[in-house]
């Protein structure tokens, strides 16, 4: 099984497989095996990007990513105003260990990612993000891809292992290389 990594990928990239012709969607079958074939944290980004542009029409460039030990009850934040999304580093480590597949660690991926995506777009209330997260997932995946279940349910009950995660107080955090490359590849090397 792939195991994301946080440095940049080498040789090709998925930027092909995700952008469509202007005004063309892309399929949901090509987002579904970027998400099988993903193998860093910048691969699932566009792919959450992509499918977040295909079905809201709403893009954010420029937003980095951190891992950090956070209590096991937190998948990730973003701060509001902020340009980094913060990832909890033990979650990962426990659905890398415990997961059934590679879709299943990606489709993880995905979810905390678009979840935090979303509110960097404006969707700030849980409330409001949740049911928007789990539209995103099931327009471009189907009802029945890991990424959409995941996203319409609980990972804490899903997937109970998340519960006795090392916990941390998110004091730490180290930034992920590499990630966003289509917005900053320009620019930062």
């Amino acid at each position: 099984m792939p195991l994301l990594s946080d440095t940049p990928p080498r040789g090709p990239t998925l930027t092909g497989a995700l952008t469509a012709p202007t005004g063309t969607a892309t399929r949901p079958s090509e987002l579904t095996e970027a998400l099988d074939r993903a193998s860093s944290f910048d691969a699932v980004y566009r792919i959450v990007r992509s499918a977040v542009r295909r079905t809201l029409g709403q893009e954010r460039p420029g937003l980095g990513l951190g891992l950090s030990d956070l209590p096991p009850q937190l998948g990730a934040y973003w701060q509001v105003t902020g340009n980094l999304i913060v990832m909890n580093e033990g979650l990962l480590r426990v659905m890398r260990a415990t997961a059934s597949s590679s879709r299943e660690y990606n489709s993880f991926v995905f979810v905390i990612l678009a979840h935090e995506y979303l509110h960097a777009l404006g969707y700030l209330s849980e409330s409001q993000v949740r049911p928007v997260t789990a539209q995103v997932a099931r327009e471009v995946f189907g009802a029945d891809h890991a990424a959409t279940k995941m996203a319409e349910g609980d990972l804490w009950s899903m997937f109970p292992a998340l519960r006795y995660a090392r916990g941390g107080d998110g004091q730490t955090v180290r930034v992920v290389r590499g990630f966003d490359l289509d917005s900053t590849a320009t620019y930062i090397r």
